[in-house]
């Protein structure tokens, strides 16, 4: 593939809100998990506005557990938004749900979040790095200090990912912070089943034939995916 343009008018982000949450499930029973209410908004709010802020004016909701609680909102919150609902009928991992989005995308590249996840990477310098090396997958890392919940993403001097370790206790390290621009034809151009991990089955197994780096950024992050970091969002937003 011959260089991409070095920058880019329009985001384009992908947002994968089609887990069970289960969880979550104990702290917020009735809602799909980025519908959890934090700091009196759903968190797919706060996500969205932040995202707004950061130049991105297309989204691609990837959506399926009580979908229809989430497409309710987004009508009523967000009439005037450019963005579009691809559906799993069933569930079909991250990968699946990544891969799925990408065939109903027309942007080359896509910025990738988690509806669980606030990861405040400036979406604009993620881009602008992506397509400066011409990456096929960039993620942003987020160092960390005593940890044991996450794995952690190894980098050389030149930014280009060299292994991903397992979870276990780690006095500091970078982790993988579930925000990803990807070059869409080549996740496509893989053949990857219909369901699949993003994790295991394509920045594990790829990260050594596809062209992926790590950005370093050490902004806000939570994962609300668990009851603790949940009551921690309510306090911190």
């Amino acid at each position: 593939m011959g260089p991409q343009k070095s920058t880019i008018s329009s985001y384009h982000a992908v947002i994968l809100a089609g887990g069970l949450g289960t969880r979550l499930r104990s702290a917020v029973p009735n809602l799909p998990k980025c519908m959890a209410p934090v700091a009196g908004k759903p968190f797919l709010q706060h996500l969205i506005d932040y995202l707004l802020q950061q130049g991105v004016n297309h989204f691609i909701f990837s959506l399926g557990y009580m979908h229809e609680v989430i497409l309710q909102f987004l009508q009523q919150e967000y009439s005037e938004l450019s963005y579009q609902i691809v559906l799993e009928d069933e569930p079909l991992g991250t990968g699946g749900a990544i891969q799925k989005a990408c065939t109903e995308a027309d942007a080359e590249n896509l910025m990738i979040c988690n509806g669980d996840t606030m990861f405040k990477v400036p979406v604009g310098k993620l881009f602008s790095f992506h397509l400066q090396h011409d990456a096929d997958c960039t993620l942003a890392l987020k160092p960390m200090q005593d940890f044991d919940r996450y794995g952690v993403v190894e980098i050389d001097a030149n930014q280009h990912i060299l292994s991903f370790k397992e979870k276990q206790h780690y006095d500091n390290g970078l982790i993988n912070g579930g925000v990803y621009i990807i070059r869409r034809a080549s996740l496509l151009e893989l053949g990857l089943p219909a369901k699949f991990s993003f994790e295991k089955d394509y920045l594990e197994a790829y990260h050594q034939s596809q062209k992926m780096l790590g950005l370093i950024a050490d902004d806000y992050f939570i994962d609300i995916g668990i009851p603790e970091d949940f009551e921690k969002a309510n306090r911190e937003f």
